[in-house]
């Protein structure tokens, strides 16, 4: 792993070394789940920063496939600033081919395991399969991240076991066909709706309120104006009572409005993700953590709030 590595002073710009990743930074008595829950309780906006163990994710497939890989650059986030690291070893990109529980558990078990050894910061991770679910729980993952909002069988049942929070997401179609020819009447009001109802099966279920948040789905099945209109209209999703995840970093409706290459989204993304916060987003998913904390900091300033950076 080497010695020590830069990270980013985010008062000035410059590189900083940070400690090496082999030395584990957790604290004594420290509950990632709880720290986690008390953070969604108060008002600050969150960055979960992305971490794909994949070879076929849309933006950064096959960069941290390896394990030492994957946990260099999960403790960079957390240097950045990263309040959650969110482990996904299966893409959701559109027309990607689904893959077994096992070889996504592989995947995955190992990262999370490390991270958990080096650093206490929250772990979510990104996966609608249950038994993937149980066994990053038990690994010591904090949150559960599920594109498909706990709809395949007994993933509700399973999260309410497991007991930790949970993000429901909403998706027309799979990640095979999401994109095809996505259609709305009123996509606002389809999503608050879905959103609404898998949230009050979650409780019927047994899952605290306190655990849920929810997640509009930012490219899954949307067009770029499905997409923009959701953003500006956000505040009806946040008026449902929970906290909401956006997640538009490098997406193609960034791209789309800037006519740039995957490489050349960072300045459209960090721009999205401070009006996502603006409108009332809780947590922000992003690649890009460093930069994307320096302009909540400016939301915040901007609210008349104290910057947390």
């Amino acid at each position: 792993m080497g010695g020590p590595r830069a990270s980013i002073d985010l008062s000035t710009g410059a590189p900083v070394a940070r400690p090496d990743a082999s030395v584990p930074r957790t604290a004594p008595g420290v509950n990632p789940t709880q720290s986690l829950r008390a953070r969604l309780a108060g008002h600050d906006t969150l960055v979960m920063g992305i971490l794909n163990v994949t070879p076929d994710s849309f933006s950064d497939g096959g960069a941290f496939v390896q394990r030492d890989r994957a946990l260099d650059h999960a403790l960079r986030m957390v240097d950045e600033g990263a309040d959650i690291i969110d482990i996904g070893g299966e893409s959701t990109r559109p027309g990607a081919v689904a893959i077994s529980a096992e070889e996504e558990l592989d995947r995955v078990i190992p990262v999370i395991e490390a991270l958990r050894g080096a650093s206490a910061v929250p772990v979510s991770i990104d996966t609608s399969k249950p038994q993937v679910m149980r066994g990053a729980v038990q690994a010591g993952a904090n949150l559960i991240n599920d594109v498909a909002a706990l709809q395949a069988d007994g993933a509700v049942s399973t999260a309410v076991e497991l007991g930790v929070p949970v993000c429901l997401m909403h998706m027309q179609g799979t990640p095979r066909t999401m994109q095809s020819a996505p259609r709305y009447a009123d996509v606002v009001a389809e999503v608050a709706e879905f959103l609404a109802e898998r949230a009050r099966d979650c409780l019927a279920a047994g899952m605290r309120q306190a655990d849920i948040l929810l997640d509009p789905g930012f490219g899954f099945g949307k067009t770029p104006a499905h997409n923009w209109r959701l953003l500006r209209e956000l505040r009806a999703l946040v008026d449902l009572g929970y906290p909401v995840l956006v997640g538009v970093s490098r997406k193609s409706t960034v791209a789309a409005a800037l006519g740039t290459r995957t490489e050349d989204r960072l300045i459209g993304s960090v721009t999205a993700a401070a009006l996502a916060a603006h409108e009332g987003a809780r947590l922000l998913r992003v690649h890009d953590v460093a930069q994307t904390k320096q302009a909540l900091a400016i939301v915040e300033a901007f609210n008349g709030r104290q910057p947390r950076v």
